[in-house]
């Protein structure tokens, strides 16, 4: 996307280098990192990720705001999920953007989705800081958002997480952690914040307190930087030692009730030039003739999962009347090749992720590239240069 750094990197490109970053990789991140990675970063025009800067700031914003929005969405919260003591904005978000070539060959973002949840923020820094390490890129390379640095973006990453609290009594709280793919980011956020990842089945409750087990000693768990998803805990039927519903004395590290508030339920309340037209299953008066320029999403899933991209009018005819309010019809984002990759051109969506603290900064991104339907790891089995990676800008 920025011709001459493309180039460069392409013609300098060896799969020794590839091959030494992904051992970094693993090296830096305390074990082996189970999904895919990209060859390549993404090299993005400071005035498009500019752009995506500020319609994320604009839309997140727009939905806190908008006070008929957040009534409606209450009405989304699962009884078994509903936490009480509510943040008035998420801790965490992120906002994701397809990029589509316009008439006029110009690259421009479209949302995709956006979550009130923690993303990969002790992974994904370092991830970007690897790729400038082993391929050599220039210093002058940002992949910070917000004026942040390195050093700012670590702070306020601490005070997100711990909120002034002894880093003994912050746990990273996740189901069966061991077997997550997302365990690098575990282990870099322990070491960025001192703090202990625990399995929610290990949990010890006691009254209106909730501890954990460390060398054979209790230790109060003052605040939760949450990372268990809802439908997972559902999917496995886990039995939990406490209840999300609880009256608890603990802080929440990003409010478990934004996993619902902020989710593909907002698509058809925003108003914004990058959201693709998006209507509730239910409220449709008619299914349009040409599904092939839509996608089907179920409102709570994760990872792409029940997704489908072009549905048939089968598939949108078998999901049930009293389903239907449980899925939404989006415009299709038909993302461009922006990628001029060595095997073929490569799709990419970029993630805005915020920290909201004092205010809504947007701080790091992340990138993934895919040359499939879907930029999913299941959409894109055995392709090269697709995967997660990270956007540069000068």
């Amino acid at each position: 996307m920025i011709p001459h750094l493309r180039s460069e990197f392409n013609k300098n490109f060896k799969e020794e280098k590839y091959h030494l970053f992904l051992k970094r990789l693993d090296a830096v991140s305390g074990c082996h990192v189970e999904f895919r990675v990209a060859e390549t970063p993404l090299f993005i025009p400071p005035a498009l990720m500019k752009t995506m800067e500020r319609a994320g700031t604009d839309i997140m914003l727009q939905l806190v705001a908008n006070a008929e929005y957040q009534k409606l969405a209450a009405k989304t919260i699962p009884d078994e999920f509903n936490v009480p003591n509510e943040a008035s904005h998420p801790l965490f978000a992120a906002v994701d953007f397809g990029l589509v070539r316009e008439m006029n060959g110009e690259v421009v973002p479209k949302l995709i989705e956006l979550q009130g949840f923690p993303s990969l923020f002790g992974f994904q820094p370092v991830q970007s800081q690897l790729y400038r390490e082993v391929y050599g890129l220039s210093g002058a390379l940002n992949y910070f958002l917000g004026g942040v640095d390195l050093y700012q973006y670590e702070e306020l990453l601490r005070r997100a997480i711990l909120g002034g609290h002894e880093p003994e009594n912050v746990v990273l709280l996740e189901l069966d952690p061991e077997k997550q793919k997302t365990r690098p980011d575990f282990i870099l956020t322990e070491r960025l914040c001192g703090i202990q990842t625990v399995n929610i089945r290990h949990v010890i409750k006691e009254g209106r307190l909730l501890f954990y087990s460390k060398d054979g000693k209790k230790k109060l768990i003052a605040r939760v930087y949450n990372r268990a998803i809802a439908d997972e805990l559902v999917k496995v039927g886990a039995t939990l030692p406490f209840s999300f519903r609880d009256e608890l004395e603990i802080e929440w590290a990003g409010h478990p009730n934004w996993f619902f508030r902020m989710s593909k339920f907002t698509l058809p309340f925003l108003k914004h030039p990058t959201v693709p037209r998006t209507s509730f299953l239910h409220e449709l008066k008619s299914v349009p003739d040409d599904l092939e320029n839509y996608v089907l999403k179920p409102l709570y899933s994760f990872a792409g999962s029940g997704v489908i991209v072009g549905p048939t009018r089968a598939e949108v005819d078998a999901i049930p009347e009293s389903k239907r309010s449980e899925y939404v019809l989006q415009e299709r984002v038909e993302y461009a090749p922006v990628v001029d990759a060595i095997p073929g051109p490569t799709k990419a969506e970029v993630r805005i992720m915020f920290i909201w603290l004092d205010e809504l900064r947007p701080v790091v991104n992340l990138v993934r590239m895919g040359r499939g339907k879907m930029m999913g790891v299941d959409y894109n089995k055995n392709l090269t240069w697709v995967g997660s990676s990270a956007g540069f800008y000068v």
